[in-house]
Order: C-alpha cells, then structure tokens, then sequence
C-alpha cells in the first residue's frame, strides 16, 4: 500500500521522512509556496528546522496527487480535522484514513476516530499516536507508538506498513481508550507545566501527574475504554513524556501560565481546546474531573495560580 502524509508541521514532516525509509511518500502542504521551497530545498525549515528530506520524499501541495495513495496519515491539528475532511471529501474518500492529531474536538466532543467516521463513514480509520516528538522521529531516534484500529485485520496491515527503522508500532482495538489517552494527558501537560513554572516543585509535579492519571482513568473508563490502554503507550507513556518536557508545547504554555508570561498564541496548543471540551463532557457525565476544571479555569484566567493550588490542596482528604 502505498502512503501520503497531509500536513506538513512538524509532526507530519518527522513521520514523512521516517517512512520514507520504506518507500516512497508524499508530503502534501496546504501552502504551494511551501511545498515548493521543501521540494527544491529538501528541508522544511519553517516547522522542522535541520531536518533533511529523504529523495523518497516528494513534497506537492497538489491534494488530488497525495490522495492517489491508499494510506493517507492525517497530520493536522484536531480542531481542523473535521474542515480538512469536509473540504478535501472526495479525494479521501474510501481511502484508508490515519489521524495523526491528538485531542477532542470543541464542539461535539469527539475524537480523531470518531470525526473521520462520521465525515466518511465509508473509509477505514485508525489513529496513531503515543509518546513522541517530531525532532526525535526526524533524527531517527527509537519511538514507539500506539496503533489504533477497530479492525484487527486492517489493524495488523498498517502495523506493518507504518513501522519503520526507528518507529516501533504497538496494535490494540480500543480506539476510544487511544483517543482518550493522548488527548487527555496534553490537559495534565498544561496543569504540570503550571506547577513547575509557578516554582511548586518537582514533588508537586509527580503528585498532579498521578492524580491526573486517576482522572484520566475515570472519564475513559466511563466512555467504555480498556484500563490496559490508559497504562499503556497512548496513556501513560504519553503522560510521562508530555509532562516532564518543555517540547511538549502544552507543557511550554502551562510554563507561561506558572510564571505570568504571554504566550505565543500562533502556537498550536492541543490541550487547551481538549480541556475545555473533556470539562463540559465530564460535567454532562457527573464525573468528578478537578485538574481538568483547574486547567480550564487558568486557561479563561477565572483562577491565579496560587488560587487554582490552594483550591487542589483543600479538597476533602479521601483514600487513593
């Protein structure tokens, strides 16, 4: 089968030139200009500085020539993905379709899985995601990631197919505990990064990332996902990588908020649209979701900092 990866941010790119170590790919660009400057120059150096495009890979901002692939990688932000579905429609459609984003989207609270399945009810879908950062994929540094899909057959195909060198991919069926996992950790991210950038410490860090967990925990269980799922890549492993570094962005703007700075608001920040749509999804469930609401109520600045902890540290003291 052959494969195309649209986007061509970072994370799209990183993929691009890791599986261009199988075969051709094609990256598609919304921009032509864009395209066009990665093609002649074999980099990307507006969202992947230092990395270098493989012969392997064509770069086109032509989406009838990147749709001509049967496998086509969806690396675009979750808020956009249903626009990219809608708009491109008849290109994508019947494809074999791998969203590559991580979150809930704002207004149906849905995941990626769930959004290509009610756009193009007709083309297979899955999701890939886990613990990984665009330079280290580009670097071929070793990754492993959580492949998502409901059918074990298609499943166990693109297991193959998208495992590369350095790209080690782990199948499961529960494509909501994947979606859940990945786009939940990126609203613990944001409140870890909080904790850190506030001065609150290390071991305050390590306590928000395990309740965090807990809650993570609560709300996929409650939507019908596997516990093992949450424990695995797509769960805790993302948690662990999303929390303690400052390339996650979500982590980067839970910095900011910590230390009362600006954040660049041209800046893509998964977590920040997930936390307010798990806080509403969680409020219609009656599940009890306290970092999730403290996220959101820092991101709408309806809390300081030093409020939103003293507010955690009060709660009513219970077993774990």
């Amino acid at each position: 089968m052959s494969v195309s990866v649209l986007g061509s941010g970072a994370f799209g790119t990183a993929l691009a030139i890791s599986l261009a170590g199988n075969g051709p790919v094609t990256l598609w660009a919304r921009d032509a200009d864009h395209a066009k400057a990665m093609q002649d120059s074999r980099r990307n150096e507006a969202r992947l500085p230092g990395a270098e495009l493989p012969e392997t890979l064509t770069a086109t901002a032509e989406i009838e020539q990147a749709c001509s692939s049967e496998v086509l990688l969806l690396a675009v932000p979750m808020q956009k993905l249903r626009s990219v579905l809608q708009r491109h429609q008849e290109h994508l459609s019947g494809k074999t379709l791998v969203a590559c984003c991580k979150g809930i989207e704002l207004h149906t609270g849905l995941g990626p899985v769930s959004v290509i399945q009610e756009v193009l009810p007709e083309s297979p879908a899955a999701l890939l995601t886990g613990p990984s950062f665009a330079a280290d994929i580009a670097r071929g540094l070793p990754t492993a990631l959580t492949l998502a899909c409901g059918g074990a057959d298609l499943g166990k195909a693109l297991q193959q197919q998208l495992s590369t060198a350095n790209l080690r991919l782990y199948r499961t069926t529960d494509t909501i505990g994947a979606e859940l996992g990945g786009a939940l950790k990126n609203v613990m991210a944001i409140a870890c990064g909080a904790v850190i950038g506030a001065g609150l410490g290390d071991s305050a860090r390590a306590a928000l990332m395990t309740r965090g967990y807990a809650e993570m925990q609560r709300m996929a269980l409650a939507c019908g996902a596997k516990a093992e799922t949450m424990a695995g890549l797509s769960g805790f492993g993302d948690l662990a990588l999303t929390c303690t570094s400052d390339l996650s962005r979500n982590y980067r703007l839970g910095l900011s908020i910590g230390r009362g700075e600006a954040f660049d608001s041209s800046i893509t920040v998964e977590g920040a649209a997930t936390a307010h749509a798990v806080a509403e999804q969680a409020r219609k469930m009656q599940l009890d979701m306290p970092i999730t609401q403290t996220v959101t109520n820092l991101l709408d600045q309806r809390l300081t900092i030093s409020e939103a902890a003293a507010l955690l540290l009060k709660r009513p003291l219970k077993e774990e």
